[in-house]
């Protein structure tokens, strides 16, 4: 199947109308910046060719790819919008590639384990914060987290919506300083006292705020992310070829140094 996948994969350049430059404009998710621009240059080490990088939330760039916008790849955070353009005739078969998951980044101070976690969330004295639903695949996956707490306990997932700070995710949302870890930032200035994120971006976290903490979230409440991959129509020749290298050991070892899982994982 894997293989089957790559094939169509570098077929996607036969989709285009004409040949773009040899420079690959790729879109990914922010939660990838730190990853895929190490993947970007070892690519570009290995072929010689120059990727162009845009990162930011998926569901926007999704928006910004179908509106019109030159992209070659898309590596999003999920499987739905990539999906939804290939359904849309406007890229290539989307491949699963990498997984993360979702933890809890907490304040220094605040009493908070796995076991408690549901509690201080409900918490009114605890400020919650997510990224944007919709926009950004990471609020869709905190949002997940809410349903699931509704089963645990009813009435639950009203609560935890409506308390729900949608601090990052839009085009709107506060950005931080450059080089500073978004979510850290906002636990740091006070924002958030807990923040559901990806647990590859409260690594990145902590190693900036080391008395912040990360809390996995109980078997109850754990949600999963899958990321996908797709070649945009009418890319250039090359863009296969940076897809496949994403899905290539060596793409995969670079994404797997960072904290994320492999395709069969």
């Amino acid at each position: 199947m894997r293989e089957v996948l790559l094939l169509a994969i570098l077929a996607v350049a036969d989709m285009s109308v004409s040949a773009r430059a040899q420079t690959i404009e790729l879109y990914a998710a922010g939660s990838l910046r730190a990853p895929l621009t190490e993947v970007a240059k070892a690519f570009t080490a290995e072929s010689g060719i120059a990727v162009q990088t845009t990162f930011g939330p998926s569901g926007l760039l999704k928006d910004e790819i179908a509106g019109g916008a030159r992209g070659d790849v898309f590596a999003s955070a999920n499987m739905e919008h990539p999906q939804a353009l290939r359904a849309a005739g406007k890229s290539g078969p989307v491949s699963l590639f990498a997984r993360n998951a979702l933890c809890a980044l907490v304040r220094p101070g605040l009493d908070v384990e796995s076991g408690n976690l549901l509690d201080r969330m409900l918490d009114p004295a605890v400020k919650l914060g997510t990224s944007t639903p919709k926009a950004d695949p990471s609020g869709d996956y905190a949002f997940e987290v809410f349903r699931k707490a509704e089963m645990v306990r009813p009435g639950a997932q009203v609560v935890l919506e409506a308390k729900a700070l949608q601090l990052t995710g839009s085009a709107s949302s506060a950005q931080p300083p450059a080089g500073r870890a978004v979510y850290a930032w906002h636990i740091a200035e006070g924002r958030a006292d807990i923040f559901l994120c990806y647990c590859t971006a409260a690594r990145e976290a902590k190693e900036q705020n080391p008395e912040q903490r990360i809390v996995a979230l109980p078997q109850n409440l754990a949600v999963g992310a899958d990321y996908g991959l797709t070649v945009i129509a009418g890319a250039s020749p090359a863009a296969s070829k940076l897809a496949a290298f994403i899905l290539a050991p060596a793409g995969q070892r670079i994404l797997q140094s960072y904290g994320f899982g492999g395709p069969g994982r």
